[in-house]
């Protein structure tokens, strides 16, 4: 059967997609067919889905989740929601779906091409800008964000021993200082009914911990959480953390088990227990354990908060490109 690129639906992928994507440059819970699909389902109203499954030999070996709103096609989900997008394409075959990918536009009505939150590792930013020159399309590519990450070593001690001395100092200082507080607990919890129990409290210490994370955590975005941690919890993804000081709960973070690795998607923590460090804590715990649990990595995703840097997370670029061409369907020429 010879190589084709066909429109889809995400029930009709939904077998073959996450199989790729533990073989893909980019690995990510964003790309995962749940996230996506629950984010479309949720926010995509008005817009065209153009879900694009690149085949060979009957088998699937590349998807494309776009859509189109205007003159415009971009990635499913916006920059709010998603700390990476990008195509699915497992190694190996990036340059027949990159073509494919390529042949597709041409035969379509845009104007302008927008993929955001590529990581610096994608091999979309080795492909399209390649393409677009050949086509006489407009490519810009420029850093969007940072998204700090920490290579995980064999132990905590080793852990310890890679951070910088003041924080290694620092770190050891406020954890003997929670201790000496007493009446402190760690709690962590993967079951899907648990964290639904305690999503409320959850979202209670985000909106305490920062003006802009209560500003972000809308009802539509609140619902999108809900529903998204419950799901990944039921294939052992998600991890809802909370320290609890004399049996109140302090701070919170959410995290995802993904290929190997730890992502913290979201946190807080109650102001009045700031002088006990309890947001910066609870997550060198969770470090702690994706150690003791033998991943790769512990990923603090978009943005360039100190903590971050404290605990030992080095920069990874983020981009975004915009491809714009001139005239319909045929290209620029």
């Amino acid at each position: 059967m010879p190589a084709q690129t066909t429109v889809h639906t995400f029930s009709s992928l939904e077998q073959s997609w996450d199989p790729m994507v533990p073989d893909c440059d980019v690995k990510a819970f964003f790309l995962s067919h749940r996230w996506q699909r629950l984010w479309w389902e949720s926010f995509g109203e008005g817009r065209e889905l153009l879900l694009l499954a690149f085949q060979h030999d009957g088998e699937t070996v590349g998807i494309a989740p776009l859509q189109r709103e205007g003159d415009t096609i971009s990635f499913l989900g916006d920059t709010d929601l998603f700390d990476f997008h990008d195509f699915i394409v497992p190694q190996g075959y990036e340059p027949d779906f990159y073509r494919h990918l390529r042949d597709y536009l041409l035969s379509q009505d845009w104007r302008r091409l927008y993929f955001p939150s590529l990581s610096q590792s994608s091999p979309t930013l080795r492909h399209l800008p390649r393409f677009a020159e050949q086509q006489g399309w407009s490519c810009t590519v420029e850093q969007e964000d940072v998204s700090p990450t920490l290579e995980l070593p064999a132990d905590w001690e080793a852990y310890l021993a890679g951070l910088r001395k003041k924080d290694r100092h620092e770190l050891r200082r406020k954890f003997r200082r929670l201790e000496g507080a007493g009446g402190v607990d760690i709690r962590c919890y993967s079951d899907a009914g648990e964290i639904e129990e305690r999503l409320d409290t959850f979202f209670g210490l985000m909106r305490m911990g920062r003006e802009e994370k209560y500003r972000f955590l809308t009802p539509e975005r609140e619902t999108f959480f809900r529903e998204m941690a419950v799901a990944l919890s039921g294939v052992n993804v998600a991890r809802l953390w909370f320290m609890e000081k004399d049996g109140l709960p302090v701070s919170s973070c959410l995290c995802f088990d993904y290929c190997g690795r730890r992502l913290l998607y979201n946190s807080g923590f109650d102001p009045a227990y700031a002088d006990l460090s309890v947001g910066l804590l609870l997550k060198a715990t969770a470090i702690h354990d994706a150690i003791e649990r033998g991943l790769e990595s512990f990923e603090f995703l978009r943005g360039d908060e100190h903590y971050k840097y404290h605990l030992g997370g080095v920069d990874q670029a983020v981009y975004r490109m915009t491809v714009v061409r001139d005239g319909g369907p045929s290209g620029a020429g």
